[in-house]
């Protein structure tokens, strides 16, 4: 019995092939329920964000599984079998999956390492995994274990301490091409959504910029006070309309289909001038091709590698100290998770116990038990055992 992943993410996948697994709620949800009906695993739960599509399964008969569950991840995903695409799929089993689970869960294996978003995108998906029936008992306390583990990373560390996430990251790009925001008009598409929102938030902190949000619910924007700027809403289906006006456009939406294509955007564009326009979506919002138009700059997700990679190298200092706090917690789960197997055997042990102690006296069958572990038991085995005893005395 054991826990497996299937991970295709950013350090091993380029965005047109992570493009190709993000599935909308409704897919994942059903191929969690697929993963459960053709007994590929008892348990499943589906996490998809920008960066990862990762498939947790547990099942009784570990290492069974992953073909067939690669096989159905590229049924969802409609590849066929000829493509190459095994070199973007890592497999992890055991010890290695419950390790790689608790370090995306604290950040460590984020592009933008210490990332706050992370957290709460695990925390949905085992959520949605347990609303449709998919997670059961493993699962379920590997999760909590998990976000309990990240929780304590971003108490007592400072891995977090100093926010940077794809959303200040987008932002910062923006500033870097066009020198600063200031007076600066903003266009963002999807700002409802989880990383539109953050987005949002962050241009509060740009003083005089002027941010015009999309929406397809107007009734909905305009009653919206959370944030403190101040910022103009149009219908999404009028977005080309002023974007002219706009220099830099930013979008983050959930859509399968372009929020931006070059054929639209070339039509509308009349004043030259430099312009950002930032895709933090996948698959993509903004078509690649707009970046032909003159002064247009285009980012996408893969394109933060190197504003990463410095945040990253200032965190370094962090990650020791993390990796203890997650090592120590995935060695409480685990202990769990080896005794929840063993109750089986540890019942029968009880019962052979007392029928000795009835026929022998409980002495007897506690220097039985005794002798039985020592001759079925490694040295170190035994050694940890009993200082573990000497310390409780």
């Amino acid at each position: 019995m054991d826990i497996s992943l299937i991970s295709i993410s950013h350090k091993n996948a380029p965005l047109e092939v992570r493009a190709r697994f993000a599935f909308p709620v409704e897919a994942q949800e059903e191929l969690m329920r697929q993963v459960i009906a053709r007994n590929i695993a008892e348990e499943c739960v589906f996490i998809s964000t920008c960066n990862r599509t990762e498939i947790y399964t547990y099942h009784a008969c570990p290492g069974s599984n992953f073909i067939k569950m690669q096989a159905l991840l590229f049924e969802f995903a409609g590849i066929q079998v000829e493509e190459e695409m095994g070199d973007y799929v890592r497999m992890y089993q055991g010890s290695k999956a419950i390790k790689h689970l608790f370090h995306v869960a604290a950040g460590l294996d984020s592009m933008v390492m210490g990332e706050d978003q992370i957290l709460g995108q695990v925390k949905r998906a085992h959520e949605q995994a347990h609303q449709i029936g998919t997670c059961g008992v493993y699962l379920n306390t590997l999760f909590r274990y998990a976000v309990t583990a990240a929780k304590k990373v971003k108490t007592e560390t400072d891995l977090s301490r100093t926010t940077v996430s794809m959303a200040t990251m987008a932002i910062k790009a923006a500033e870097q091409g066009l020198g600063t925001l200031h007076g600066k008009k903003v266009m963002l598409i999807g700002a409802s959504g989880k990383i539109g929102g953050v987005v949002l938030k962050n241009l509060q902190c740009i003083e005089g910029a002027e941010v015009c949000i999309t929406s397809r619910n107007m009734s909905q924007a305009k009653e919206d006070h959370h944030h403190r700027i101040t910022y103009q809403v149009m219908e999404y289906d009028n977005r080309y309309e002023l974007m002219d006006e706009m220099d830099v456009i930013i979008s983050a939406t959930a859509s399968p289909h372009y929020t931006v294509t070059y054929g639209k955007l070339s039509k509308v564009l009349k004043t030259e001038k430099p312009r950002v326009l930032i895709d933090l979506a996948v698959p993509i919002d903004i078509e690649a091709k707009v970046k032909q138009i003159p002064g247009v700059k285009r980012f996408d997700v893969d394109d933060f590698q190197e504003l990463a990679r410095v945040n990253n190298e200032k965190k370094q200092h962090e990650v020791q100290a993390a990796d203890q706090i997650l090592a120590e917690i995935q060695k409480d789960f685990e202990r769990w998770m080896v005794f929840q197997l063993s109750l089986p055997k540890i019942e029968q042990l009880k019962k052979r116990m007392l029928e000795e102690a009835e026929k022998k006296g409980f002495e007897r069958a506690i220097d039985k038990m005794l002798y039985k572990l020592r001759d079925h038991s490694e040295p170190s085995e035994l050694y940890a055992f009993f200082s573990h005893m000497e310390e409780n005395d």
